[in-house]
């Protein structure tokens, strides 16, 4: 599993980096975010699982960094992987601010995602991204604060099934405030400028 993970994010790096590369992203984010600007929402308000290390875990534990937050499972062939080596590139751009920047993942596969799983999984993109799970009712319960779509596909009887689901990651200050909706996609250097903006306050 490590080995194959390894493979997968070695293959990701070389698109990134390549994609990184293309035109069109600069003075994105200039005037204001770039990202879409949720500040005020009424959802989204807090969460309650466990991390990958068995620790009981809700929004208030990060206060003072900023948060990023998305769904996902360790399964997914492209998005999440993707997602995660986007966050990893976002933290290196950051430099010593990433220390008051944590990545969240949460899954919305716990029947699969064991907290051994996650544990193996979202640390090897960087050191400091956490693993979130619930049981399947917690797992619902967050997915509906948060407006997150889930749903299995293909072999939904057995362990051969795929999940749909919502892709986009949350922000949230380091007062603990929902501000930025980011979309699946969006480039390191963009992330990275929105996440400045709101470690400096804005």
């Amino acid at each position: 599993m490590l080995l194959m993970l390894r493979c997968i994010i070695f293959g990701l790096a070389l698109t990134l980096g390549l994609s990184a590369c293309s035109p069109g992203g600069e003075g994105r984010g200039a005037k204001g975010f770039a990202a879409t600007d949720i500040t005020g929402a009424n959802y989204a308000k807090d969460f309650r699982l466990v991390d990958h290390t068995g620790t009981p875990r809700s929004l208030a534990d990060f206060r003072g960094k900023v948060v990023t937050l998305f769904f996902g499972y360790t399964q997914c062939p492209d998005i999440c992987p993707t997602n995660l080596l986007t966050m990893a590139e976002v933290m290196r751009q950051l430099g010593p601010d990433a220390q008051r920047v944590q990545v969240l993942f949460v899954t919305v596969d716990p029947e699969r995602d064991t907290q051994a799983l996650l544990a193996q999984y979202v640390p090897a993109f960087d050191a400091r991204f956490i693993g979130l799970r619930g049981d399947l009712p917690a797992t619902e319960a967050v997915a509906k604060e948060f407006r997150v779509f889930y749903q299995k596909q293909g072999d939904t009887k057995g362990q051969a099934y795929t999940v749909d689901h919502s892709t986009g990651t949350y922000a949230f200050d380091p007062q603990g405030r929902l501000r930025l909706y980011i979309r699946h996609g969006e480039k390191p250097e963009v992330i990275a400028a929105d996440l400045g903006k709101l470690l400096a306050g804005q």
